[in-house]
Order: C-alpha cells, then structure tokens, then sequence
C-alpha cells in the first residue's frame, strides 16, 4: 500500500476513484455527511469541489492505494483560516474501503494525519463520529478523548437522525529550535 497527498489538480484527476470508495463507504452505513443512495456523478462532482480547499491551502488530502493503484481509502485535515486557531484542525472524512477494513488502514491513515498535523505545530485536533459506530473503536483506542454527544445531529445514510461524539486528542508540541 502507498499513500500520497495529492495537490488540487492530482485531486481532481482522482475524483471518479474517490467517488467509487465515498459511495462505498456510503452504501456500507458510515455516516460521512451524504444519504444512500448516494448518485455517483454526486460524489465525483463532491471531490472535485474539494480541490479548491487544497488549492487555498486549507484541506490536506490523503488517499491510500493497493500496488494496483485501486484507492482503498482517504482522510483529511481541514485546517483553519483564522489566525486564532492555527495550532488545531479537524480531521474528517476518514474513509476505508470495505473490502480493506480490518487490517490497520484506518489507523495507518489517522497516525499520518496526525503526523502531518505535528510537523506543521498543530497541537490540537478534533473531530466528530456517530455514536456507536464502529469508528469511534478505532479513536478511542489511538488516544483520541471523547468529550460528549450531540443528540439528533446528522441523518445517517438511510436518513435517520443519529447523535455525534466530538473527540479531540492533543499532540505533542513542536520541538523548540536550538537556536531559538
């Protein structure tokens, strides 16, 4: 498996193959924001919107691939623009295949979010997942604090109005410069 972080225009080329994992993904419960069924020419449509945020700087995409150079999964880190809130982001749309689950690709892909996060001086992240699901296993077990539950939140794919748990989890701050 390889993961990239591809730029706005690499992001756009990819839309068709990010739009097979979100409507698999989709099609498989996991509330990510979107209803099922979800219409493919949606989601394409949905990536390639995304490349705008990357261009500008504020979403850094990564997308898992098998040696095939089929996407198996992605997530991302939707950084602030205010100047007041530099050292968070949120991470979201954190997305696995469901023939690839189950062997460490959700977690490979949270330690390089969370890695990336670090390098820049990010020391806060959060983020929000329905209650119950089988995500929330995956934060909790990487250290991430769950801080409470929104009732009636988001519909989840079939439309039924679900509660979200908002996690964060701190990260060690930069090292200081030995010159500084």
């Amino acid at each position: 498996m390889r993961t990239v972080r591809p730029g706005a225009a690499q992001l756009v080329s990819m839309a068709e193959e990010l739009a097979d994992l979100l409507t698999d993904t989709v099609d498989g419960g996991a509330s990510v924001g979107f209803l099922a069924p979800l219409d493919r020419a949606e989601a394409v449509a949905w990536w390639a919107r995304r490349s705008t945020a990357v261009a500008a700087g504020h979403l850094l995409v990564w997308v898992a691939h098998e040696e095939s150079g089929r996407v198996l999964g992605t997530v991302s880190l939707a950084l602030p623009d205010k100047p007041n809130s530099t050292h968070r982001a949120e991470l979201v749309k954190l997305m696995v295949r469901r023939t690839a689950r189950g062997r460490g690709l959700g977690r490979a892909l949270l330690a390089v979010a969370e890695g990336e996060a670090a390098a820049r001086g990010i020391t806060l992240l959060h983020l929000d997942t329905e209650t119950g699901s089988p995500a929330e296993r995956l934060y909790r077990s990487s250290g991430w604090t769950a801080i409470g539950a929104i009732p009636d939140y988001a519909a989840d794919p079939a439309g039924v109005l679900r509660p979200t748990t908002i996690y964060y989890k701190r990260l060690p701050a930069a090292a200081a410069s030995a010159t500084g």
